[in-house]
């Protein structure tokens, strides 16, 4: 329990973070904010963050810690993604979301459940073994 309520205490999985430049194409302007795409790539073993970050080397194991049925990684994916309102007044008025503000909080956040996320089925697997 203690590994769930305190993973920011806990060392973060190393994931290899690739960057590329927004000028090498990707975007017409060169002073445009990356566009948030927060999908995974499960047999690439990959999330893309936006149209300039990808975090590569995902281990298959991190995928299997499941929460309901997603798993944790997807959650996180999930609940950043920006989110349109049907009502308009709201979405003119309250819609100050910006991915860009929270990109980085949200790749540490990502390691972070990586690991907790492994050791949670490695946690599993033992007591699997004591049955």
């Amino acid at each position: 329990m203690d590994l769930h309520l305190n993973y920011e205490t806990i060392k973060p999985y190393k994931l290899k973070r690739i960057d590329t430049s927004i000028t090498m194409g990707l975007s017409p302007f060169p002073s445009a904010t990356p566009k948030p795409k927060l999908k995974a790539d499960k047999i690439n073993s990959k999330i893309i963050i936006d149209d300039v970050t990808i975090l590569e080397n995902i281990p298959s194991m991190a995928w299997e810690y499941k929460l309901g049925n997603n798993s944790a990684l997807g959650w996180i994916l999930d609940q950043y993604k920006l989110k349109k309102t049907q009502d308009k007044i709201i979405g003119e008025k309250f819609n100050n979301y910006q991915f860009a503000d929270y990109k980085e909080e949200v790749i540490n956040l990502l390691m972070w459940v990586c690991q907790v996320s492994i050791e949670t089925i490695n946690i599993i697997k033992k007591m699997e073994t004591l049955t």
